[in-house]
């Protein structure tokens, strides 16, 4: 039977171009998280790696089974009892194209790995004349939902970019999802007018929990110093079914920890409940409306 609540942390970091640097800085939040009681740990999009030089990537990463960040956090998990739901890593693969996958993994209290979800949609935009990203270049398109469980309660896994299309969300809440994470790095400008509203979006139109934990501040860099920094937008979330924000993690790495009141996804589903009114209707058709005249 799932439990009637759940205490879950948030942890937002500023992660850079060194893995062994980022899991230092990872680690002891998700200690502190853990301390002050969550039972669900997250943490965001990228943890493991933040570069701008893809030759720098390369070098870097390993395939999962050899990924150390994923070994050490594994153990930590294991080691603190809680479940971790490590929002992103790098990973390579055995792609013919040599591109990365961008996977989020839930870890249970024992340290064994219950669910995989590569991220669906490929940040592929131009923010302005100056800053654009192509993230299919690098990375490789999953092409599965992922529903989980943690304690008995239902949780889709989602990753950053993924928000921007509700159809996926939908379809977690409809096949049981009484939860969904969306671990992000998410860009300044976007986050500036985009990130709350979309959480709260997402979470009015499901029914559902949103557990957002983000990359925030300016990521160093320092084996790439030609290349500019990146910046990401912070404000780690977590919003109730009701569309209404728990918790903001500011702008500074840190942990959030808040306790979710499960029966909240049944009484805003009571109240509107939309999930269940799907109706079939046929696709658009471009009509012309001018006036016959004759």
């Amino acid at each position: 039977m799932a439990p009637a609540s759940l205490t879950v942390g948030l942890i937002q970091l500023t992660v850079g171009d060194d893995p062994q640097a980022n899991l230092e800085q990872t680690v002891p939040l998700i200690r502190e998280a853990a301390h002050q009681g969550a039972h669900l740990v997250l943490t965001p999009e990228a943890t493991n790696l933040l570069s701008p030089d893809r030759n720098r990537q390369r070098r870097l990463l390993r395939p999962e089974a050899e990924d150390p960040t994923l070994a050490a956090l594994r153990t930590e998990a294991r080691d603190l009892g809680i479940w971790l739901m490590i929002g992103s890593l790098a990973l390579a693969t055995d792609d013919p194209d040599g591109r990365f996958a961008n996977r989020s993994l839930l870890v249970d209290p024992q340290g064994n790995i219950r669910a995989r979800y590569d991220k669906l949609h490929m940040f592929d935009v131009t923010i302005s004349d100056t800053e654009s990203y192509r993230e299919s270049a690098a990375y490789r398109p999953g092409d599965r939902a992922v529903l989980t469980r943690v304690e008995g309660v239902p949780v889709g896994m989602t990753i950053c970019y993924d928000l921007r299309f509700p159809q996926l969300y939908r379809q977690l809440a409809q096949a049981g999802a009484r939860v969904l994470t969306v671990p992000s790095a998410f860009n300044p400008v976007t986050g500036d007018a985009h990130w709350q509203v979309l959480l709260r979006a997402r979470a009015i139109e499901t029914g559902c929990f949103v557990l957002a934990p983000t990359q925030c501040g300016i990521h160093p860099s320092p084996h790439s110093p030609d290349r500019p920094p990146r910046r990401s937008h912070g404000h780690s979330l977590v919003v109730d079914p009701w569309g209404t924000v728990l918790a903001d993690g500011g702008e500074t790495p840190g942990c959030t920890i808040v306790s979710l009141d499960l029966q909240a996804v049944d009484r805003a589903r009571s109240r509107i409940p939309s999930l269940t009114h799907d109706r079939p209707f046929a696709a658009p058709e471009d009509h012309d409306d001018t006036p016959d005249r004759h």
